[in-house]
């Protein structure tokens, strides 16, 4: 069973997922079934390597930061747009230079910074930990620094390293 369903949680949730996106029929329940199976055993020919959460219990800080950080974006991109002021505004690339090295959280940070309206994580080098950042809004790079660095990078640091 664990060669045909190496992760069972993953397929129902595609499957649930795939249903929920199209309809609920026999066919499509056929289809999804096929493509949620296909999906996790080619995850598991990618040997994914198991998070280690040191501290799961800073997770609901994390997404209640994330959620209220996004909240706020979209609110401030939503006044950018509506107010039509692009003139005034000057979009930039940040360095960031990282000390998390975590797969797993960087990924995680990679969601975090993409899913931000009006941010986009345009490059890691893992040689040098150094990301690169778009930024819609760009008043003030080393502000941009110190909100990636204290607000997400050291509670990640915390939860995964």
């Amino acid at each position: 069973m664990n060669r045909l369903l190496p992760y069972p949680l993953l397929t129902a949730a595609l499957l649930l997922m795939w249903l929920l996106l199209t309809s609920f029929s026999t066919g499509q329940f056929l289809v999804g079934a096929v493509v949620a199976i296909g999906a996790t055993l080619a995850m598991a020919a990618l040997h994914p390597s198991k998070p280690r959460l040191r501290r799961w219990q800073l997770l609901p800080k994390l997404l209640g930061i994330v959620t209220l950080d996004i909240l706020q974006s979209n609110i401030a991109v939503a006044g950018i747009i509506i107010r039509g002021d692009r003139r005034d505004r000057v979009a930039g690339f940040v360095a960031i230079p990282l000390d998390l090295r975590d797969k797993t959280a960087l990924a995680v940070l990679a969601c975090i910074v993409t899913s931000t309206p009006g941010t986009a994580w345009v490059e890691y080098a893992p040689e040098s930990g150094v990301l690169l950042l778009h930024v819609l809004d760009l008043a003030d790079e080393a502000e941009w620094i110190a909100v990636i660095k204290n607000r997400y990078e050291a509670l990640l640091m915390d939860i995964f390293e």
